[in-house]
């Protein structure tokens, strides 16, 4: 594979001297989502996490980080944000919003810094994995230190 460019997650990474790992993969197949990524770079389930972003009348624009082998609980994640409700934003929004399209979306390097939940059960493992801001980009990163990026909170976000 081709040297990587580095994106934005990775840009603000290194600023913050944060260690984290990439892990490049082919997206020819179009196989972008979580389970099938796990397969291609050979992780565990539990240890991938999507990015996914949501939007609530309060507070507008929130982040939610949640394992690719779960979804997200849309009422728990509302009373993490203290919202009544919230939606997902619509994926044709993604990019002018947070600055990365769908299968592309880091917690990490947003366009703005919006309130970023890191699911809990990310707090179990020495590591994580997470979108590099780029289709075919992973960032190994310890949960920790995704907090730190984010200037994110630990919650408890999973749908059971």
């Amino acid at each position: 594979m081709s040297k990587v460019i580095k994106t934005n997650a990775m840009r603000l990474l290194d600023t913050q001297k944060i260690a984290y790992e990439v892990l490049a993969y082919d997206i020819s197949d179009e196989l972008l989502d979580g389970i099938s990524v796990c397969e291609k770079i050979g992780v565990k389930y539990n240890e991938m996490f999507k990015t996914l972003v949501a939007i609530g009348k309060q507070n507008g624009v929130v982040v939610f980080v949640v394992g690719v082998d779960g979804e997200l609980d849309l009422k728990k994640a509302a009373e993490a944000c203290l919202e009544k409700k919230i939606e997902m934003l619509p994926v044709k929004e993604l990019l002018s919003t947070v600055g990365y399209l769908k299968g592309g979306c880091s917690p990490i390097g947003m366009k703005k810094k919006f309130p970023v939940y890191i699911d809990e059960s990310s707090k179990e493992l020495l590591h994580m994995y997470v979108n590099g801001g780029k289709k075919g980009i992973t960032l190994k990163v310890a949960p920790n230190e995704l907090l730190d990026a984010t200037n994110g909170k630990f919650v408890d976000i999973k749908r059971i």
